[in-house]
């Protein structure tokens, strides 16, 4: 069960929603518990396929993104475009990061990068923070 609820966390935590699925992986292998293996793959499957749902959003519904109940502010949107347009498809490599990484997610989607090249570059960046904390904790 709590591995589940890892996922749910992780997975959530990659869309706008405020969870820290560092701090519930970190607290996790501290306990050492659990498989600290298999947290790091369920917490890394997790943030990552989060980041997918955000693609997709960003990539089917470009027309969407002025509605009120939109998850994405224009703001965010528009600082993260930003970032994009500046450095490209490398810029997934960051999308880990709080506040800019959620949206940069989106971007991409809007941006029309290629699914595979998404999920490569954001793959590597996610599962590269978690296995710092992995490996440090």
């Amino acid at each position: 069960m709590i591995y589940l609820s890892l996922f749910a966390i992780s997975f959530l935590a990659a869309t706008i929603l405020p969870f820290s699925s560092e701090l519930t992986l970190a607290g996790l292998i501290a306990t050492s518990n659990y498989d600290n293996l298999l947290l790091l793959i369920v917490a890394s499957f997790g943030n990552i396929l989060g980041s997918v749902v955000n693609w997709a959003l960003g990539f089917y519904s470009r027309t969407l993104t002025t509605r009120k109940w939109f998850p994405f502010k224009e703001a965010q949107i528009k600082g993260s475009s930003k970032w994009f347009s500046k450095f490209g498809k490398w810029s997934l490599l960051f999308a880990w990061v709080p506040v800019i990484g959620d949206p940069l997610t989106l971007a991409a989607g809007l941006f029309r990068v290629r699914f595979v090249e998404f999920v490569i570059l954001v793959t590597i960046g996610k599962f590269s923070r978690y296995f710092l904390i992995y490996y440090f904790i």
